[in-house]
């Protein structure tokens, strides 16, 4: 089975454990995403959604930021583990269960959407990006990651990733639906977003455990990070 989202839900109780490498690996892109995220948004009092959360590792990086932060995912569990954790912690974040295509959110309810290791996994991208839209308010910054389509990907993400190095459970990821950074700067642009930079994401050196850690590179071969802004103001 491909593009298995059971697996979110499956590892729930142990997401904020450490027990578990692929959930670490999870947890360890966070930094190297908002290394770069950082650089385009000051977080501090803004209405940022996380749209497809998990457990919440971004959500709670963001709230850290001074962000008010909202979580979304269809993974009940995960949910489930991330206002728990939130809790414990002491920080106020709304966590909902539901799916990008059908945001529950009024129009232009939030300043930034958050959006990592989801548009892969999406069943309708050009749905999910009109909802990142009409959430956004004007002026607003899409800010999101995703895994380029070609050979190279594959065997980066599929091959080695997943079946040979295990850092992420067989059957994660479905290679077909991954996407060029050509074919969602069109499709931003079809739900009426305006493209902006664009960088690659990746190993950028190992920690005490001997795990990976991330952060921007100038490959955007495999892994690539993006923004884009809603026209007007904000």
């Amino acid at each position: 089975m491909r593009n298995d989202l059971t697996i979110y839900d499956s590892v729930a109780d142990h997401w904020w454990s450490d027990d578990i490498r692929w959930v670490r690996t999870l947890k360890n892109l966070v930094p190297g995403r908002l290394a770069w995220f950082d650089r385009y948004i000051d977080w501090q009092g803004r209405e940022v959604l996380d749209l497809g959360c998990a457990g919440g590792f971004m959500a709670e990086a963001l709230a850290a930021r001074g962000a008010r932060v909202t979580g979304i995912d269809p993974a009940a569990d995960a949910i489930k583990a991330a206002r728990a954790h939130s809790r414990a912690q002491g920080l106020r974040i709304g966590y909902d269960v539901g799916v990008g295509e059908a945001l529950p959110y009024d129009d232009a309810s939030f300043d930034a959407v958050v959006c990592v290791d989801v548009l892969e996994h999406v069943t309708d991208l050009h749905r999910v990006l009109a909802e990142v839209t009409r959430t956004l308010r004007p002026g607003g910054l899409f800010l999101f990651d995703t895994i380029n389509r070609n050979p190279l990907a594959r065997l980066a993400t599929i091959t080695l990733a997943e079946d040979l190095l295990r850092l992420l459970p067989r059957g994660t990821h479905d290679p077909a639906m991954f996407i060029k950074p050509r074919e969602l700067h069109a499709a931003m642009e079809g739900a009426g977003l305006v493209p902006g930079a664009v960088t690659g994401l990746g190993p950028r050196g190992i920690n005490r455990r001997f795990d990976l850690t991330f952060g921007p590179l100038p490959l955007t071969a495999i892994l690539y990070m993006g923004i884009a802004r809603k026209p007007g103001p904000l």
